[in-house]
């Protein structure tokens, strides 16, 4: 079903939409309290207005909001200026929250599966017949081949932290997040380094390198605000990336370097700063471990050796490694977020890591940040119970020696429960999470499905893998539902907690996964594991945060003073030497690298182009493509494709193509772009769906994870986007 005022949606009514035509679309919705709205309307009463304090959810930002209620319908989003972390501001995506919460796209009530997976039939059946259902399934699993025979996959959202729980005393193991095909890769190599995950002090920095990251873009609070005030205040902002990125755009200095060859340029910045002893050998001697193998390691590293692997001139990179340290310790090789990229992006984001810590910027102004202590506690919970009976070990265990096992390995899980060893999987269940739009190889996830006897899945809309389930239940929207206290770090922002409070009732018959998971347990023996809410919870958390409630309830955000420079001082490192890792020791002990040794990239097959991956203003995770107002600005994607390459292949823009990999094929139309490099393309995510429930963008543009090679970094298991090469052929070419 189509929303009726699509056509009449511009970019130039957005902001007016939001605040003016919400009712609108709302009295088409069918809920008592839309109707009730819209008879209000009729009546020439004076609306009843409340303004709530809420937290978006649009993304993983996190950004506060204020929701203006009238009548019990959503009208209007504005940002809550005492919100530090997003600097009092609201972007494109959280405006177009409210459409998330009234899109007629949204699941509505639970639906069991009817027919073959992927058919489209289905049953609607009560809550009570779907908890009774899913019980009964998860545990004939649990007697025929051990409760570690089901998968739990949250994705990254405040309730997660419940399907973690669930799973802990359900007896599985076998977990899987959203991050482990997203950050992983990073996460191993600064807590490898510094002994925890950087933040930077983007605000305060004079230099800074991108890599890769478009923040610009793909927005990160505070980074992408605080970025734009630093080069206002003189920050030189060098980009590094194979595509003309926004963030590239507003750079000092661009440079398309060739794929995959990252480390290359900085084990050459590292080879200028130790071979010119342009570090602070103070700092050095005091603070970093293996100054002096580095120092030997990368003698091989020169510049003029980069620029045969990066296409990067010798004397820039030697420039900029010269004008980075005299930038230093307010100068950052940016840490990114997304850093799913190659098989060696453990090392590679290592390389980076290094860099930093000669420039000695850690837990400096203008440099990489610890995070602060916020002051949340563990609520009481009983002892999860353990079960004879389950195997040794996660079913990837082995697959990545440096795998977290809090968060897996998706590709190598996988590719193990197709193959049915070490021990088979049956069951997933799967909580605001999109494998089959968001992961490479779609075809393996499918075929991973088919291997399973039960699939149950928790979303907002009919989103791909929930089409392919068994079990479809629906969520609320976060401005629907109560959600427990989260830390946030907003390097120097803030660091502070934020919880949400529902700002009108669940609409239709949407419940949180909290409640899922507690009727579960409740039918499963497992209900005192659950003898709490969430508001108790909640209470749990706060306990030694005496003003927190109160700040939460007037100011919709907590924040607790803590150091925001020097939280190290007289501390040790979390690392085996206790200082900054340069070589890592653990690293040598597994018989991995200590210190990163270059490997070129796979040599690229003629005739083909290495498909990149990236985020945009509008569409961060594949559901908000499906958003009406986000829609409008992309309604398909395109695939990028430089203009030399165009004509090579007698291509024109907007001609119509079809992509083929090893993993699968798609077609969509061109965008001649020239920045980006002749042997690269690029195309959006989230488009060209299984699900016909996504009725905006099904059959619309070309599915990445069709395209997309299941490739793994070799430490983390963190999947590894970018190692594809496609074809590129004229749609209908003989």
């Amino acid at each position: 079903m189509s929303s009726p005022f699509d056509p009449a949606l511009s970019r130039r009514n957005f902001l007016k939409w939001s605040g003016a035509s919400a009712a609108a679309i709302a009295a088409g919705s069918q809920t008592p309290v839309l109707h009730a709205q819209a008879k209000d309307g009729n009546t020439g009463q004076a609306p009843t207005v409340a303004h709530k304090y809420t937290v978006c959810g649009m993304c993983l930002n996190a950004c506060g909001m204020i929701a203006r209620v009238e009548n019990g319908v959503v009208t209007k989003l504005d940002p809550n200026p005492r919100f530090l972390k997003s600097r009092g501001m609201l972007c494109a995506r959280g405006n177009a929250g409210i459409q998330q919460l009234y899109d007629p796209d949204r699941l509505k009530y639970p639906m069991l599966r009817k027919g073959e997976r992927g058919e489209g039939k289905w049953e609607r059946i009560s809550w009570d017949q779907a908890l009774d259902i899913a019980a009964e399934k998860f545990m004939k699993i649990a007697k025929e081949y051990s409760r570690c025979g089901v998968l739990f996959t949250p994705g990254s959202d405040t309730q997660s932290t419940f399907v973690h729980w669930f799973a802990e005393v359900f007896g599985s193991y076998n977990i899987a997040t959203h991050e482990s095909s997203c950050l992983l890769s990073r996460n191993r190599a600064y807590l490898d380094t510094f002994g925890e995950v950087p933040f930077a002090d983007v605000l305060h920095t004079r230099y800074i390198i991108i890599v890769g990251a478009n923040p610009f873009e793909a927005i990160m609070t505070p980074d992408t605000i605080d970025l734009m005030t630093a080069r206002k205040n003189g920050c030189k902002i060098v980009v590094l990336d194979p595509r003309y990125t926004k963030t590239a755009g507003l750079a000092h200095e661009w440079f398309p370097i060739k794929p995959g060859t990252d480390m290359a340029f900085f084990l050459a910045l590292a080879h200028v700063i130790t071979q010119e002893k342009r570090y602070d050998q103070t700092y050095a001697d005091e603070k970093l471990y293996g100054i002096n193998e580095l120092t030997e390691h990368v003698r091989q590293y020169s510049p003029e050796w980069a620029e045969k692997e990066t296409e990067i001139p010798a004397e820039a990179i030697r420039r900029i490694a010269r004008e980075l340290s005299a930038a230093a310790p307010e100068a950052i090789v940016y840490p990114g977020r997304r850093t799913s990229d190659y098989v060696n992006s453990t090392q590679m984001r290592r390389s980076m890591a290094i860099v930093n810590a000669l420039l000695g910027n850690w837990d400096r102004p203008g440099g990489l940040l610890a995070a602060r202590q916020v002051g949340l506690a563990n609520p009481d919970l009983p002892e999860a119970p353990f079960y004879d009976d389950n195997p040794e070990n996660r079913l990837d265990h082995g697959m990545a020696n440096m795998m977290f096992d809090e968060e897996g390995s998706f590709k190598h899980l996988r590719d193990a429960i197709i193959a049915g060893k070490p021990y088979p999987i049956k069951g997933w269940f799967i909580y605001k999470y999109n494998p089959l739009q968001s992961l490479a190889n779609r075809k393996k996830t499918i075929e991973m499905m088919q291997k399973m006897d039960f699939i149950v899945s928790v979303d907002i809309t009919m989103s791909d893998t929930a089409y392919m389930s068994d079990l479809v239940l629906p969520a609320p929207s976060v401005l629907e539902r109560q959600d427990p206290a989260v830390g946030l770090q907003g390097s120097s922002a803030c660091a502070c907690v934020m919880a949400r409070d529902p700002v009108i009732p669940p609409l239709y018959e949407s419940r949180p996964v909290f409640d899922i998971l507690k009727g579960m347990a409740g039918r499963m023996e497992l209900a005192e594991f659950f003898d709490f809410t969430v508001e108790e919870y909640r209470k749990g958390q706060l306990k030694g945060l005496p003003d927190a409630e109160k700040a939460l309830r007037e100011d919709g955000v907590y924040y607790n003073p803590s150091k925001l420079y020097g939280v190290y001082d007289g501390k040790i490192y979390k690392t085996l030497s206790k200082k900054i890792e340069i070589y890592n020791q653990r690293y040598a002990q597994m018989g991995a690298d200590p210190l990163p040794v270059y490997q070129a990239p796979r040599e690229q097959p003629v005739n083909r182009y290495r498909l990149v991956v990236g985020r945009s203003a509008c569409f961060t995770h594949c559901t908000t493509q499906n958003n009406a107002l986000l829609h409008e600005m992309m309604p398909e994607n395109t695939l990028w494709l430089h203009p030399r390459s165009a004509r090579k292949l007698g291509l024109t823009d907007g001609d119509r193509v079809e992509v083929k990999s090893h993993a699968g094929r798609g077609e969509l139309a061109v965008s001649l772009k020239n920045g980006i490099r002749e042997d690269t393309v690029y195309m959006a995510s989230g488009y060209d769906p299984l699900s016909p429930g996504l009725t905006r963008i099904y059959g619309r543009g070309a599915c990445i994870a069709d395209l997309i090679e299941d490739y793994a970094d070799h430490l983390s298991g963190n999947m590894a986007m970018h190692e594809t090469f496609v074809q590129i052929t004229r749609k209908g070419a003989v």
